[in-house]
């Protein structure tokens, strides 16, 4: 009995039956397993390769030829250090003769009874004490000198606060119109770009002179010189006062550096 036999279609015959087969698409659902298993094996090869590498090149790398260390030897023999590689140390300066005060033997005066006759002893009044007269002839006129003792008191410490606090001339106002008007930049400071406030403390004496100049807080050599030098020109104040007294007094302002 012949048997015939049919060919069973598979699933993409199926789909594709009545469907255009030239498009592209039947192909690729065709091949579709070979390149998944194409894939696959791609992907073990190179995970296996991730992994064998390491070990090759580390075991590549034990094969290869360490270089051999050489030691040198070194024997120092004991040798004398010839005369001129020894420093010469220069004597000892001779130490100067110290000059011999010769003391003078102290002498006791003789007490007498007896007193000089007033003829022997005549005093000079002080007009005649300021010329010296010889054979007649005034030799030298000496002027009478005139001592003037000035009492020096001591300042006192001074105040930090007072009932009557200094005041610059032309008040707070004038004072730092002063400051800009006198103060320079300093050329150091202005090429590399140094700027800031600069706190000065002095003191303002009893008699409105500025006195132990200061830097509370500083900024810049340069910028502190130029602060003190600014607070040393200030024109007298008008001293503090306690009690009605002019007495010293700390005085404290600020010389702000800005570039603009």
């Amino acid at each position: 009995m012949a048997k015939d036999l049919k060919r069973i279609p598979d699933f993409d015959d199926i789909i594709f039956a009545i469907r255009n087969k030239d498009y592209g698409a039947y192909e690729l659902r065709k091949k579709y397993n070979r390149n998944v298993i194409i894939s696959i094996l791609i992907g073990v090869i190179i995970m296996v390769s991730a992994c064998i590498a390491p070990f090759l090149s580390a075991r590549a790398s034990g094969n290869r030829h360490e270089p051999v260390e050489r030691q040198v030897e070194i024997n120092m023999e004991n040798f004398d250090k010839p005369d001129e590689l020894i420093p010469k140390v220069p004597p000892p300066p001779s130490q100067p003769l110290k000059k011999v005060i010769k003391q003078v033997k102290y002498v006791a005066p003789v007490v007498v009874d007896s007193v000089m006759p007033a003829e022997s002893g005549k005093l000079m009044t002080a007009d005649e004490a300021q010329t010296k007269v010889k054979n007649n002839e005034v030799v030298e006129v000496v002027p009478a000198v005139k001592e003037e003792v000035q009492e020096q008191t001591a300042e006192p410490e001074p105040f930090i606060s007072v009932e009557e606090m200094p005041v610059p001339q032309g008040g707070e106002e004038g004072l730092y119109k002063y400051i800009a008007e006198n103060t320079k930049y300093p050329r150091i400071a202005l090429d590399n770009n140094i700027q800031g406030k600069v706190y000065v403390r002095f003191c303002v004496t009893s008699k409105g002179t500025v006195d132990q100049v200061s830097i509370l807080k500083g900024v810049d050599p340069e910028l502190d010189a130029e602060a003190i030098r600014v607070v040393k020109s200030f024109p007298p104040f008008k001293p503090g006062k306690m009690s009605g007294k002019p007495v010293p007094v700390w005085y404290i302002v600020h010389i702000d550096f800005q570039l603009h």
